[in-house]
């Protein structure tokens, strides 16, 4: 029960972010997530149940064919961590992702499909631990739905190609677009500029 409550207390901070300096910050996630190793406490709201098959409407994101597997083919392809999060819907906690601090210049693509997703020049300094873009790097490459998990309305990223769970968009960000794709690590690879 308390994790249950630590829980929705990181999503309700992460959701109405405020500036919260350095190490003030760290300290209240860290609060927050301390003792969690349970996936089913620690998925944020992931159902874990998915349709045999998944892919996102072709018509709808005009690229290339769509990646449609099967759950046993996802568990061959993907990390344990990587399915918790691309399938189930699960979230990596703040601070720990291997790119939320990453400054190279790259494109960030699908780590379940290749698809282009982001690129270094929208990302931007967000605070809350976890990779933030601007925008996407293209119309049609990410899509979104509404998630009302945890007793909140926030906005779902997916992989428009390959349907996989990417985080979350919010509109805290910085000008000119207003918006903070706010997208888990092990959700992407980095493709690095040459």
């Amino acid at each position: 029960m308390m994790s249950d409550v630590r829980h929705v207390g990181l999503w309700i901070c992460v959701a109405m972010w405020r500036p919260m300096k350095g190490a003030a910050f760290v300290m209240f996630l860290s609060l927050l997530t301390a003792g969690c190793n349970n996936k089913d406490v620690c998925n944020f709201g992931g159902t874990g149940a998915r349709s045999e098959r998944t892919a996102a409407s072709k018509g709808e994101r005009g690229m290339g064919p769509d990646v449609v597997k099967t759950d046993a083919e996802w568990r061959e392809t993907l990390t344990a961590e990587q399915y918790r999060v691309l399938r189930e819907k699960g979230t990596e906690r703040p601070f720990t992702g291997q790119y939320w601090d990453t400054h190279t210049p790259a494109t960030y693509v699908c780590a379940g499909c290749g698809n282009e997703l982001f690129s270094s020049e929208a990302k931007f300094e967000s605070g809350t631990g976890w990779p933030s873009f601007t925008e996407p790097i293209a119309a049609g490459r990410v899509a979104s739905h509404a998630d009302s998990s945890l007793g909140m309305q926030r906005v779902e990223v997916v992989c428009a190609r390959c349907n996989s769970h990417l985080g979350h968009v919010f509109d805290d960000g910085p000008r000119p677009t207003g918006k903070r794709y706010c997208i888990n690590s092990v959700s992407l690879k980095l493709v690095p500029k040459d």
